[in-house]
């Protein structure tokens, strides 16, 4: 089984990733939508590919693309978001994507960063929406942004997706994440840029939009493996839909014989706490009985308090999951 992290500054020092790599870890995930493989290539190789030497493990690198995901611009600073109170989006306000702004629609909800925050909106125009804050909290750069009950219209694979691809083979890439996969010709699009660059390297289809779970046995049938992304995947229905989403999903995946990674919210006490709670280990526990090739932390290690810890308690929960059903 894989254990992935996801890197971050919480986890950027060599010492940290050879801790967490005797813990078990196998590799990390860089998330592109907040940096670019150029950015991250000395950390790569001054701390990451060290530390995996130093540990003795030979580390897997999968790289997130940005893909047709909607999120917040870059803000001067975090933005306190109040329950209540009105908020501008668009211009003179908190930068969004024009897609947004042609989206959206009065009542219509706006769900941020995996949906910890959302809004409603009040009043439309080409340039700006004015929203009521519905649900609070701190709102930093490049969160993600859902339209709630609308399916983007965006291209397969971004600018800065195509230039991140084109240092792949040479950092050393080992899987390639779709975000919003919203069917077979999303995965044959990566695949025919992977093929120009001559990179034969597997493609991971993140399941997490209405159109992925919708056309599912079509991206089952293109790409190399799933991803079972909770996190926008969550904002798409109501949260007690989710859980039957997720089962059925890794019952195509196990019936279809293609590896799946689960992944949000694992550990997502940890960010603070050093010991998660019996949900969080019974969720990981569960995630293994159901098939799960692969386990990632996302917040956990990318900017919690604890990411050893967690890496730790992701491991040995699932362990003793594999130990429990005769395969370890």
């Amino acid at each position: 089984m894989e254990f992935y992290a996801t890197l971050g500054t919480a986890c950027s020092r060599r010492e940290t990733l050879e801790d967490m790599f005797r813990a078990g870890m196998t590799g990390i995930r860089l998330n592109l939508s907040h940096t670019s493989l150029k950015e991250c290539r000395p950390l790569l190789e001054s701390r990451f590919f060290p530390a995996a030497r130093t540990a003795g493990v030979m580390p897997r690198l999968m790289i997130d693309l940005q893909g047709p995901e909607l999120r917040v611009g870059q803000l001067p600073y975090p933005i306190q978001l109040r329950e209540g109170k009105d908020v501008l989006l668009g211009d003179g306000g908190i930068p969004v994507p024009d897609t947004v702004l042609d989206m959206a629609r009065p009542g219509r909800k706006i769900a941020l960063d995996d949906s910890a925050m959302l809004l409603e909106v009040r009043r439309a125009s080409h340039s700006v929406l004015l929203c009521r804050v519905v649900r609070g909290g701190t709102l930093n750069s490049k969160k993600s942004l859902a339209v709630l009950g609308l399916d983007t219209p965006a291209p397969t694979l971004t600018r800065e997706d195509l230039a991140n691809l084109d240092l792949a083979g040479e950092l050393g890439v080992t899987c390639v994440m779709q975000p919003f996969v919203r069917g077979r010709k999303d995965v044959e699009n990566l695949r025919q840029a992977l093929d120009q660059r001559g990179l034969d390297i597997p493609i991971m289809a993140k399941i997490e939009s209405r159109q992925g779970v919708e056309r599912l046995d079509e991206i089952l049938s293109a790409a190399d493996q799933l991803c079972i992304a909770r996190g926008d995947l969550g904002n798409t229905m109501p949260l007690w839909q989710l859980p039957g989403v997720q089962k059925r999903i890794a019952r195509r995946c196990r019936e279809g014989k293609k590896p799946f990674c689960l992944v949000t919210q694992l550990l997502w006490s940890m960010q603070e706490n050093p010991v998660p709670t019996r949900a969080e280990v019974a969720d990981i526990y569960n995630g293994v009985l159901d098939g799960a090739a692969a386990l990632m932390l996302t917040g956990e290690t990318a900017i919690g308090k604890h990411p050893v810890q967690a890496m730790t308690y992701l491991v040995k929960t699932a362990r003793c999951a594999m130990e429990d059903m005769g395969k370890g």
